[in-house]
């Protein structure tokens, strides 16, 4: 795990600038109609015009069968984490994941939100939709477990922060997959659970920086993989959904170095 110095934050900002506004860009153009794969290929073409590196593509970990070979992960409905893209029409009402991470200049982002497509983005505003209520609810984790990402604080306070959220609104939450720390590489020290006990683990230091990630589905904590080890999907075949920022930690603060124009 590495402190990162002002500097540092501020050149992973300069690719959570480039994260965030491709995230935009690609939720506005989840439209009913279009193919899951036309998304795909715009990130790529975006990844290529800035000279950035993405994360995902020839990633292989031991649960994948053969490396990523994709930019963005997408995950359509029951899915939630590590979708690989695939050919889907999207349709009205489709409830789609869209996780990206890149680096630029050797310092990495990492973002995700979620959309229902055929929908304005302001899930709030619709409680009595299953699927705006549920985006909702992992927005407004992701915002409570920002709040308690302070120096002095503990990797306990955001969990608690981010689970309380989930608990409170009915849902169940796996513990199996969280955020994590990120910098050089996507995947740094400490994990971050969307669970955790006030006071406890690893205490919060100015130039940590982390991704930050609740995720929930409506109607189970316990997850399936494709076959291809790939995409994560709710093991009953409930909708998910996902939201992730990257932040740092601050003497004043924790600053989000993703922004997107909403709370996404």
């Amino acid at each position: 795990m590495e402190l990162k110095t002002p500097a540092q934050i501020e050149q992973i900002a300069v690719t959570g600038r480039f994260v965030a506004d491709v995230l935009t860009e690609l939720s506005a153009m989840a439209e009913p109609g279009v193919n899951v794969m036309d998304l795909e290929h715009r990130a790529r073409a975006m990844v290529k015009a800035r000279g950035a590196e993405s994360c995902y593509w020839d990633y292989a970990p031991s649960f994948g069968d053969g490396p990523f070979r994709n930019v963005i992960c997408l995950s359509v409905n029951d899915g939630v984490l590590h979708g690989l893209p695939r050919p889907h029409t999207l349709a009205k009402g489709d409830v789609l994941t869209l996780d990206f991470a890149v680096s630029i200049d050797g310092w990495v982002a990492d973002s995700a939100t979620t959309v229902q497509v055929g929908f304005d983005d302001d899930v709030a505003s619709r409680p009595g939709d299953p699927d705006a209520r549920l985006i909702d609810s992992t927005r407004r984790a992701l915002d409570a477990g920002i709040a308690a990402a302070v120096p002095g604080g503990t990797l306990g306070d955001i969990g608690f922060a981010i689970g309380a959220v989930a608990l409170s609104d009915g849902y169940r939450v796996n513990t199996g997959f969280g955020g994590h720390g990120l910098g050089r590489t996507m995947h740094e020290d400490p994990h971050v659970p969307n669970l955790g006990r006030r006071g406890q683990g690893l205490v919060l230091k100015p130039g940590l920086v982390l991704a930050l990630e609740p995720w929930w589905a409506i109607g189970t904590d316990e997850i399936v993989y494709d076959p291809d080890g790939w995409t994560i999907r709710s093991a009953d075949g409930s909708n998910t959904a996902h939201s992730e920022h990257t932040i740092a930690i601050t003497d004043d603060g924790p600053v989000v170095l993703t922004p997107r124009p909403t709370t996404a």
